[in-house]
């Protein structure tokens, strides 16, 4: 994998603040990545130590194999799911906004 994309995608993670969430291809369009599986490829591989659980699918949903975890950090920042989905409209973060 590119380094320098694996990073970009890393810091375009970092920066999503807490009570903010963003999708997978959100991060991918951001950071010039081609597809959104990448954006998942590096935060399994090497996410631990940035904010992976604001991360979701498109349409706000946590992956299946992390939803519990996800759901929980995300409701200690104030991030509220009705029922398993995040209200993006509500919640998604915008990078241009303060």
């Amino acid at each position: 994998m590119d380094e320098a994309l694996h990073e970009r995608i890393r810091e375009c993670v970092a920066a999503v603040p807490a009570g903010k969430v963003a999708t997978y291809g959100d991060i991918a369009a951001l950071a010039g990545a081609s597809t959104p599986r990448l954006v998942g490829r590096v935060l399994s591989e090497d996410g631990a130590d940035i904010p992976w659980h604001r991360i979701l699918r498109a349409g706000g949903v946590p992956a299946p194999h992390i939803r519990r975890r996800q759901l929980e950090l995300l409701r200690a920042e104030g991030v509220l799911a009705d029922g398993e989905r995040v209200n993006l409209r509500t919640y998604r973060w915008n990078p241009g906004s303060s």
